[in-house]
């Protein structure tokens, strides 16, 4: 994408645009759109989804399992369960906890195995925002947050 709107102001393919083309890199993306500033910025603002918590991610709740049956599984998932460091066996061909199971605390981070865990259970933990960092028109470019004007300008 940085190519195709120019890296430079030489190559770029709308005056000013070459700005843009700096802040496209990770995770950052291009919203084209015709609908007034005040309201891409509302939209942003009110985005958010609830996503599955990654490993090494700090967590925001204590989630402890309670000893007995585990319904919500299958006996093909025991082996897998057992992996993860769960304490299960198989009883009568349902999964059971065999002791109560502390799968992640408030404020540590998350293992591979508590995040695999989480998933299975279906617990959301982590909240996916999108964030403006910058406007272009072909009047004006406008920062948002991130890098300032001179640094973008001056790479």
């Amino acid at each position: 994408m940085q190519i195709s709107l120019g890296k430079s102001v030489s190559d770029e393919i709308r005056p000013g645009i070459h700005k843009v083309s700096k802040l496209l890199h990770g995770d950052a993306g291009l919203l084209l759109t015709n609908l007034p500033k005040e309201e891409v910025q509302r939209l942003f603002e009110e985005y958010k989804e609830h996503e599955f918590v990654r490993t090494g991610s700090t967590c925001i709740e204590k989630v402890e399992l309670k000893e007995g049956p585990l319904d919500q599984f299958s006996h093909e998932m025991e082996p897998f369960l057992r992996k993860q460091g769960m304490p299960v066996r198989l009883n009568k061909g349902v999964i059971e906890l065999v002791s109560d199971f502390v799968v992640c605390e408030e404020g540590k981070p998350l293992s591979p195995e508590a995040s695999h865990i989480l998933r299975l259970l279906g617990v959301k933990m982590a909240t996916f925002r999108l964030h403006l960092i910058a406007r272009w028109s072909p009047e004006e470019f406008e920062v948002y947050k991130g890098l300032e004007l001179l640094d973008i300008e001056s790479s």
